[in-house]
């Protein structure tokens, strides 16, 4: 038995902070045995959902849970990019058909079709939505320039900037940044 609680419950409590995911490094971190997870899983506690990486059944699903499971998918570092951030946040009315990862390394995790990961060479700062990391939103907007028309792309500043998303420097430079 762990210290503090079984492995399930361990467990559970990570998985309750991931929208119901919990990887192999975590679990190992909270002191759980990575040779318990797969145990856990052929009982019935958790799914395996790839490689290193598993959900607790019973906790419900969240608009969110898609994005947080392709992240730990891509690995460390990774983060929500262009289309996706405008997504998780509700704006621009854009419903992709693969959420964009970015990430700082190469990576070559089994993926799936809804998932698309896209090397970035440069260092950006990323921020955290919902708890999730993801390129700012102005980035994100500047980045989707080419992909979303430009009236759209206005409007979903217009909200980001009413719902706190944008200060008013990132506003300006967004705002430049679409009539250039």
């Amino acid at each position: 038995m762990a210290p503090g609680g079984t492995y399930r419950e361990i467990v559970r409590e990570i998985a309750l902070d991931h929208y119901g995911y919990v990887t192999t490094r975590a679990a190992s971190e909270a002191g759980v045995p990575a040779i318990e997870l797969p145990k856990l899983a052929a009982r019935g506690g958790l799914v395996n959902v790839a490689y290193g990486l598993y959900r607790v059944p019973d906790i419900p699903p969240t608009i969110y849970d898609q994005f947080a499971e392709a992240l730990l998918r891509a690995g460390e570092g990774a983060y929500l990019h262009g289309e996706a951030v405008l997504a998780l946040l509700g704006l621009a009315d854009v419903n992709p058909r693969r959420i964009k990862v970015a990430v700082r390394r190469r990576a070559r995790p089994k993926l799936p079709p809804y998932v698309e990961l896209t090397q970035v060479k440069e260092d950006v700062g990323t921020t955290f939505y919902e708890g999730l990391a993801a390129q700012p939103v102005a980035d994100a907007i500047l980045e989707c320039r080419a992909r979303i028309e430009t009236e759209r792309l206005l409007d979903a500043a217009k909200q980001a900037r009413r719902e706190g998303l944008l200060t008013t420097a990132e506003w300006q430079r967004v705002q430049e940044g679409l009539q250039s």
